[in-house]
């Protein structure tokens, strides 16, 4: 099919190229000329697993171009519409600029192919009635269908080429809907013929979706964070009361592991713009919870900083200090909302000689904050270090000998920001072990 993405950041490049690599003919627009050059000479703007390999594979297909110019998307069947919908400045609210904005672009540019109309997709993440909004604002021109996304980053190109489940959000009239099923069919032919459920609801139901499934899962790991704030007043273990709830097959092991809080491009703003929609539609009080569930996470990043504060005992200005960890997960460099890089700005707000360490967000965090000092390797970060902060849980990270760690220490102090160290190696290596939640 002929299809065109409107949006190539990090969903819509992903998406653009995996539709290709499928065998779809692709276009991609964007209005920033970097990142169209950057795509089209199969260069990933960003830290991805496995897209670098499918961009150039859907590059060298042909089947896959890029461009800022709108009017190459004339005589695709379906236009996907992939724009981001950040935070408003001063607000909890979603900021829908560019998804008004490729809307407007694409309506000159909308006509029927072989006597079907041209159908749009939504992918953003939008706050509930937005759907029902841009499909009269399109009128004749075109079907809507909302489709989110229910993307992770690290694993993001599986999750585009083998989804587990696959969502349509359809207009009331059922010629339209049928026209919009059957078209976004014909684009996820091969995942549904590998038997990926397709569920297909009104606009409504289809937007909640994706803010519902965040806001659960960041209610998840609020949760075991709160009991490790329960764990730290009575000596518990919160890593022992986790895997003993999770056996419960109503609660699950997953999202279970406490630690320094979420961060990332989606889950804190999705939930906040989720909060800031209920109370528009006069329904505040039906998420007054996610109020304490973002405020459960925002105080893990201040409780790190206590903890390195009392291992430094008080005397914070000019000791170094290392950060292992930059991105807000590992296998990504986005540090949007980072936990990590909150902690070690904070710390570096204190006084602190913070030296940080990512293997993805090093050159990221370079350009954007030069303020902070960002080295190549684990040795440098720890050399002559006072306390050595584990933020961000990169397999070489997890997996670093106490040991060789320690011989260029100053002091042999670790606080682990993810409880994903072994404490008694690291105990037994001479260090000091301060887990999260941890006795």
């Amino acid at each position: 099919m002929n299809i065109s993405v409107i949006g190539c950041g990090y969903l819509g490049a992903v998406h653009a190229a995996c539709m290709a690599d499928l065998g779809h003919d692709v276009v991609g627009v964007d209005v920033d000329p970097g990142r169209v050059a950057q795509l089209a000479a199969g260069e990933p703007p960003f830290h991805e697993p496995g897209f670098a390999e499918v961009l150039r594979r859907a590059l060298d297909s042909g089947r896959l171009s890029f461009t800022t110019d709108v009017s190459r998307v004339a005589g695709a069947e379906i236009h996907f519409v992939a724009v981001g919908t950040p935070q408003q400045q001063g607000s909890y609210a979603a900021d829908l600029t560019y998804v008004d904005d490729a809307v407007t672009s694409l309506l000159p540019h909308l006509a029927p192919i072989d006597g079907r109309p041209a159908v749009v997709v939504g992918k953003s993440t939008v706050p509930v009635g937005t759907a029902e909004r841009l499909a009269e604002r399109l009128g004749d021109a075109a079907v809507l269908v909302w489709n989110p996304e229910f993307l992770r980053e690290g694993f993001a190109v599986q999750d585009t080429v083998a989804p587990d489940r696959l969502v349509y959000g359809l207009p009331v009239d059922e010629t339209a809907a049928a026209a919009a099923r059957d078209a976004l069919d014909g684009v996820y032919a091969s995942m549904l013929e590998r038997g990926t459920p397709r569920l297909t609801a009104d606009y409504a139901s289809a937007e909640l979706v994706k803010v519902a499934a965040n806001s659960f899962l960041a209610t998840k790991i609020s949760f075991i964070n709160a009991m490790a704030e329960m764990c730290e007043f009575t000596g518990a273990d919160v890593t022992f009361l986790a895997e003993a709830i999770g056996h419960d097959d109503r609660i699950g092991k997953k999202f279970l592991r406490a630690g320094v809080g979420f961060g990332g491009g989606c889950l804190p703003k999705d939930i906040r713009a989720f909060m800031a929609r209920a109370g528009e539609l006069g329904a505040a009080q039906s998420l007054t919870f996610l109020r304490e569930v973002d405020s459960i996470n925002l105080r893990r990043r201040q409780h790190v900083v206590n903890l390195t504060v009392h291992a430094l005992q008080g005397r914070v200005p000019g000791k170094p200090v290392a950060v292992l960890g930059a991105a807000f997960k590992p296998h990504s460099d986005d540090v949007r909302d980072s936990p990590a890089l909150d902690v070690a700005s904070r710390l570096a707000g204190l006084g602190a000689d913070v030296r940080i360490v990512d293997p993805a967000a090093g050159p990221v965090l370079r350009r954007l904050r030069p303020d902070l000092g960002v080295v190549d390797t684990v040795e440098e970060a720890v050399a002559g270090a006072h306390a050595v902060l584990l933020l961000t849980e990169w397999p070489e990270f997890v997996g670093l000998d106490p040991a060789v760690v320690g011989t260029g220490v100053a002091a042999r102090t670790v606080i682990d920001g993810r409880n994903v160290l072994d404490p008694a190696s690291w105990r037994a290596a001479g260090w000091t072990y301060v887990g999260l939640g941890r006795p």
